[in-house]
């Protein structure tokens, strides 16, 4: 029922209002306060209602946010002394689908162990209705001015820059709001929030965020923002409109967060790029599964100062451990205007990467048999998720999607004929298991 990422899918089929009623009352077993918020997709609203329904009619109160990006629900569940915050939003996913994500009062996401209890209940419809007189208030709130603050508290602009901030239709208004009050210039792309995503798919992908990269390459603004349908991801393009891959952002970031002897956490399929340009920094890289839950958690442990994926997922943990795309957004500003992102850029070292992925009928079985040879023919293995080998001067990472059926392959060298090579040998272990 619920992947790394929540409850996702297409509404109507796999995600309806009767399982929102059902996750609402497993909740509310032992729930005494829920925050809620949604972003803009129509379905939204009715998940939105069971789900708090669900919740009420447990007992549990429900502070409903209505529309709001998920890091201000992320956020809110500490401001309002909740138990639990749920985001109703499939988040970068097409419009037909929806979903359910729930956080807890760091910020964090549902770990494995706290949705398989939400799951169990469930399953076993373990829901503890209260009398007619006893069920939960439902109050509506408004979390953005609290977050906008605390985006304008945490970064210092003192020569604020022009910016085009592209919302893709989605709820991340908030980082409009926290960047004119910082002084900048703000231009918008698809600021009307909108769940069928008229202006762009809802991903920020190079490919998507074509308009944006050449709008601020023939505008004077510094760099240019984009956001996913709730707002935890962020990407960017720099002044002359070039499209920043998410691993140069993770090391800027990151780079700017650690000090030297400390960590930083990121998956298992980050660039070298980022671990080397970390080690001139003396900063280490401590490596995760896929997925912002892991992620949040290592960067919750002492001594790791900052967390990142390079699909867009910012964590800076002092101050939420929620990816915070308004937040990530506000300190990208403040990093170019202190230098450019262009700059800053030149100094990551670029290595040649090799991504696919192949359709498989049962990817349990095909990732069991790699693991098997993989552990025959190589001796540096990591199974943290799925199968990375470290070949020296080149790895290669084999795993199984998390929603389709799917493995995905990456490879990765110093050298383009390394990184080829790497690549050739993945694909012969995963056609070998495919047998």
């Amino acid at each position: 029922m619920f992947g790394t990422s929540g409850i996702r899918g297409p509404v109507g089929d796999e995600v309806t209002a009767s399982l929102a009623l059902s996750v609402g009352r497993a909740v509310g077993v032992d729930a005494d306060r829920v925050v809620v918020g949604r972003d803009p997709r129509e379905s939204g609203e009715f998940l939105a209602d069971a789900l708090a329904a669900g919740l009420r009619e447990s007992g549990t109160d429900v502070v409903d946010l209505g529309l709001a990006a998920t890091p201000t629900v992320g956020r809110a569940v500490a401001w309002e002394s909740a138990d639990v915050g749920v985001s109703v939003t499939a988040s970068h996913n097409p419009p037909q689908d929806n979903g359910i994500k729930l956080w807890q009062p760091s910020g964090q996401a549902f770990d494995a162990d706290l949705r398989e209890q939400i799951s169990g209940r469930i399953r076993e419809e373990a829901a503890e209705l209260v009398a007619w007189d006893a069920v939960g208030e439902r109050r509506a709130a408004d979390a953005s001015e609290r977050h906008v603050a605390a985006l304008t508290d945490a970064v210092a602009l003192a020569d604020p820059p022009a910016v085009v901030v592209d919302l893709g239709n989605g709820a991340g208004g908030v980082t409009v709001e926290a960047l004119t009050r910082l002084g900048c210039d703000v231009e918008t792309l698809n600021a009307q929030p909108d769940g069928s995503f008229p202006g762009r798919p809802s991903e920020p992908t190079a490919e998507n965020c074509q308009s944006l990269s050449t709008l601020v390459g023939y505008t004077d603004a510094s760099l240019g923002i984009a956001h996913d349908g709730d707002a935890d991801r962020l990407r960017a393009a720099s002044a002359d409109g070039t499209y920043l891959s998410g691993d140069e952002l993770l090391a800027i970031f990151a780079a700017d967060a650690a000090e030297p002897g400390d960590a930083v956490a990121v998956p298992v399929d980050t660039s070298l790029a980022v671990a080397d340009y970390l080690a001139e920094r003396d900063v280490d890289v401590t490596y995760t599964p896929v997925g912002d839950v892991y992620v949040a958690d290592a960067a919750s442990e002492p001594g790791v100062a900052f967390g990142g994926e390079p699909s867009g997922a910012w964590i800076w943990p002092e101050e939420t451990l929620c990816p915070d795309g308004p937040l990530a957004a506000c300190k990208l500003v403040a990093l170019d205007a202190e230098r450019s992102l262009a700059d800053r850029v030149a100094d990551v070292p670029e290595y040649p990467i090799r991504r696919d992925s192949v359709e498989v009928d049962d990817k349990t079985g095909v990732m069991e048999r790699v693991s098997a040879r993989v552990a025959d023919e190589f001796e540096d293995v990591s199974t943290l998720d799925g199968v990375r080998v470290d070949l020296g001067d080149a790895w290669f990472l084999l795993r199984a999607s998390g929603t389709q059926p799917l493995v995905r392959i990456t490879a990765e060298a110093r050298e383009r004929s390394r990184a080829d090579d790497a690549f050739e040998r993945a694909r012969s272990v995963l056609d070998a298991s495919r047998d």
